[in-house]
């Protein structure tokens, strides 16, 4: 049975600041076409690292959507949030105005928030002295400003809020405005996630822990999620925005309307800083969670876009998750992992992701898995392997885990 809900909830717009570039067509075709968007860091000198490569997002220029001064004074996080915002805000055709602002909200996840800022004023911190700190280190810092900042720009006076859950933050960013929504605190809201922390300081973070694919000398085959050969995630960076609203207020202004957001669940592992919960049972919990708010059965999920970071830890528990909510039927339904293209988006990539689900139904198409070459026995689902695949998606299933333990999953379905 389905919890009972006070409004459904629609997809408008969607928004994309990826690897593949500015804007969701950019991020759809190196998708369908299986390319990998890694490359040598050229954000700063990485010689020194043991890991010197990412999927950064190249050539954007904040300037196409942000006055010089607001650049100046904005992390490139949340130049990404605006930028996104932007795009979902012009496909979705909605206008804020005096009239319906306090009815519209802004809830914007990041894992890490402006490290890039906090790093450049730390350097200065030590070089120069406490005085010569810039004013705006704090407020460019702060991983709520994206939310904050793009309901400045906007004018949406409706609930404004950010979520940090690591790399669950878009994912629950969007879960969570949806249940807003449902319950009538708005009409609509500008939900997803976004980051930027390429950075020295969160490289050398992330090689300290292992967690990072070390094939230098042949990146676009580093992130390769469930295969046998995976030895670690891919830092990527970007930014994914969806524009939520009520049905009732969609048809009520003619909106074209993207896909419905049915189900939300989460849970938390209560197990460890960074490791899966044994057997992924946190992520087995959230995805039934999921399903149970949907209303919708297993066997009728068409899709799902798999957190899929390409470590051995996650990818195994991961599949382990899937096998325990779908039995069977997880033999049947077509999983990918679109980390194995734009590598981990952190805070970004559920919200990435589930434009990804809703491209997928749009074109018939499922993205794949790249880079799988060597079938991992503990890991023997239907990754979609190499090649897009035309396979009708009417309901698809969105996974993103964080750590800390932090689980959420989206239903999202054609209307």
């Amino acid at each position: 049975m389905s919890r009972p809900r006070a409004a459904r909830v629609v997809v408008t717009g969607a928004g994309a600041v990826t690897p593949f570039g500015v804007g969701v067509p950019a991020f759809w075709q190196g998708l369908v076409e299986g390319r990998s968007a890694a490359a040598p860091i050229t954000g700063f000198d990485a010689s020194a690292f043991p890991v010197r490569i990412a999927a950064e997002v190249r050539d954007f220029d904040p300037l196409s959507f942000l006055d010089a001064r607001e650049a100046r004074h904005t992390d490139r996080m949340a130049q990404f949030a605006v930028a996104a915002t932007d795009l979902a805000l012009a496909q979705s055709g909605l206008s804020i105005t005096e009239a319906n602002r306090d009815r519209i909200g802004v809830l914007i996840g990041s894992g890490i928030g402006g490290i890039a800022t906090l790093e450049a004023q730390h350097r200065i911190l030590l070089e120069k002295g406490p005085g010569r700190v810039s004013p705006y280190l704090i407020p460019m810092m702060i991983a709520d400003m994206a939310a904050g900042y793009v309901s400045i720009r906007v004018g949406a006076r409706g609930p404004n809020s950010s979520v940090c859950t690591a790399c669950a933050s878009g994912t629950h960013a969007i879960g969570d405005s949806y249940e807003i929504i449902a319950r009538g605190d708005a009409d609509a809201m500008i939900a997803g996630g976004t980051e930027a922390c390429i950075t020295p300081v969160s490289v050398a973070g992330f090689c300290a822990l292992r967690a990072l694919s070390r094939r230098n000398d042949d990146p676009q085959r580093a992130s390769r999620p469930f295969d046998a050969q995976r030895d670690g995630f891919l830092m990527g960076e970007g930014a994914g925005i969806v524009v939520l609203e009520s049905l009732e207020h969609a048809e009520a202004r003619g909106a074209q309307v993207l896909g419905e957001i049915v189900g939300y669940g989460m849970s938390g592992d209560a197990y460890h800083q960074t490791h899966n919960a044994p057997e992924g049972e946190g992520a087995a919990r959230a995805m039934r969670a999921a399903l149970v708010s949907a209303g919708i059965e297993p066997e009728q999920v068409d899709y799902i876009n798999a957190h899929g970071t390409s470590t051995p830890a996650n990818d195994l528990a991961e599949t382990q998750a899937i096998k325990a909510v779908f039995g069977e039927q997880a033999y049947k339904v077509p999983v990918s992992s679109t980390k194995s293209q734009v590598g981990h988006l952190m805070g970004a990539a559920g919200a990435v992701e589930l434009i990804a689900c809703l491209l997928a139904m749009k074109h018939g198409v499922v993205p794949p898995t790249i880079n799988y070459e060597f079938p991992d026995p503990d890991c023997d689902l239907d990754y979609v392997p190499n090649q897009a695949r035309k396979h009708r998606v009417e309901v698809a299933l969105s996974n993103s885990f964080g750590f800390g333990g932090h689980n959420a999953a989206l239903v999202v379905r054609a209307v």
